[in-house]
């Protein structure tokens, strides 16, 4: 399901095809490097990059006998370019072009995921200008507390989108470098203008210190980056569902023609892809703890964190990348229901303007506790005994004592609450 849905840039990304062609890319400007610096033959260079290819599956078969498969991958090289090959990984180690190759992968993944985030951004940016002004309860703990806007809703979204792209753009700067250090990172057979020479032409920077490998903190801030993401799709998602539960019904996911529901009963319109990507969201959480854990390795470097990353970076950036194409999906087709956000909006029979009340007849008695106690009264009497609350709140003669009747039909003015929404608009997308 996820793969059937994911961009083919994701897909293709992370094949054996595309992995091998940045491992030979990397071989080969090290040894352009080492031909500049003298090194080696500028005519082997040459021979070389006309000769080197490789195939997938004979590295596949070499690997199943030498159980490694950077040294699969360099015997697949030489029996292409013959002996030039001796050149080939001149005093590198595997980590060399795994890592270096490595950053390439994730600053080209969280690029394609960065284009799905502005996608993002820029449909929120869209309800949030169509529905500004159509008005829907605010809720907490689940209970109505004050009226807001759909549109309010979404700018919050925009502004979290916005900073989930920043963090993203920052670890995807902390993972693009490239390290060509050799067996513990201290340049023992090489030097360190091999490194430059390869990360200027690979658009990284060199790491400036690194043992065997690159260090991991970096991975898990770009893992832990796609876990915030993948929480605010989560949450987003949750407050559809919510939304779309029938006894609220003011926001659904779009129902296409022939779609299915449920096979018992006909009538189920279900928030499914919501769901789904609310499932996914655990995934991508679990896999930034497994980058975290993977930080700490023994000495210059050991392997335990090398078989966690073969599943946990590929499948995180895959996830995200989808997550974020249905939900971009979902906000295209949103369905909205304008007249149940009033219908909801005027369920408590008015007992939502009770802060705005309490304003006002604080003001004018001896103290707001007391406003507080005859405001609450009316309230609990409105909720116990099923009373409308603007009602009974006319009728009290504790509060006639301070307002008149223009006075209390003012408070109950849905106008007041959403009075500010243009200065908050202006603040979030100009």
């Amino acid at each position: 399901m996820i793969e059937r849905y994911t961009t083919s840039n994701m897909k293709f990304l992370w094949s054996d095809q595309n992995r091998f062609q940045k491992w030979l890319d990397i071989e080969i400007l090290a040894c352009e490097a080492m031909a500049h610096l003298g090194m080696i033959p500028q005519t082997a260079v040459k021979r070389i990059r006309q000769k080197a290819e490789f195939d997938v599956k004979r590295i596949a078969r070499i690997e199943e006998k030498t159980k490694h498969d950077v040294i699969a991958f360099l015997t697949n090289v030489a029996e292409k370019v013959g002996p030039d090959s001796k050149y080939i990984h001149f005093g590198m180690t595997s980590s060399d072009i795994l890592d270096t190759s490595l950053s390439l992968l994730m600053r080209e993944a969280g690029e394609v995921i960065l284009d799905d985030l502005e996608k993002s951004k820029r449909l929120i940016k869209k309800r949030a200008y169509q529905y500004e002004y159509t008005p829907i309860i605010g809720r907490t703990h689940g209970v109505h507390a004050e009226p807001i806007t759909l549109g309010f809703k979404f700018a919050l979204w925009y502004t979290e989108i916005q900073r989930d792209i920043h963090r993203l753009e920052k670890a995807i700067e902390i993972i693009s470098v490239g390290k060509i250090s050799g067996a513990v990172g201290s340049f023992s057979n090489l030097s360190p203008k091999v490194e430059e020479y390869v990360c200027k032409k690979l658009r990284l920077k060199p790491a400036p210190i690194s043992s065997q490998i690159i260090q991991r903190d970096r991975h898990a801030e770009f893992m832990t980056a796609l876990a915030i993401i993948a929480g605010t799709i989560e949450k987003f998602a949750t407050e559809i569902r919510s939304l779309q539960r029938t006894e609220i019904l003011e926001l659904e996911e779009g129902f296409s023609k022939g779609q299915k529901g449920s096979s018992a009963m006909p009538h189920k319109r279900n928030p499914i892809t919501c769901e789904r990507l609310c499932g996914l969201a655990r995934l991508v959480r679990t896999n930034s703890l497994a980058a975290l854990e993977n930080i700490a390795l023994w000495h210059e470097r050991d392997i335990s964190h090398s078989s966690v990353e073969r599943v946990i970076i590929p499948d995180s950036t895959i996830i995200v990348d989808y997550m974020l194409i249905q939900f971009n999906r979902i906000l295209e087709n949103l369905i909205v229901y304008p007249e149940n956000m009033m219908k909801n909006l005027n369920k408590t029979g008015g007992m939502i303007f009770s802060g705005r009340l309490l304003l006002e007849l604080s003001q004018k008695t001896a103290s707001k506790e007391e406003a507080y106690r005859i405001v609450q009264d009316n309230a609990m009497r409105a909720w116990t005994e099923n009373k409308n609350f603007k009602e009974l709140i006319s009728n009290d003669r504790r509060i006639r004592k301070y307002l008149n009747a223009k006075d209390i039909e003012e408070c109950f003015s849905l106008d007041y609450y959403l009075r500010n929404l243009n200065y908050v608009f202006k603040r979030v997308f100009e």
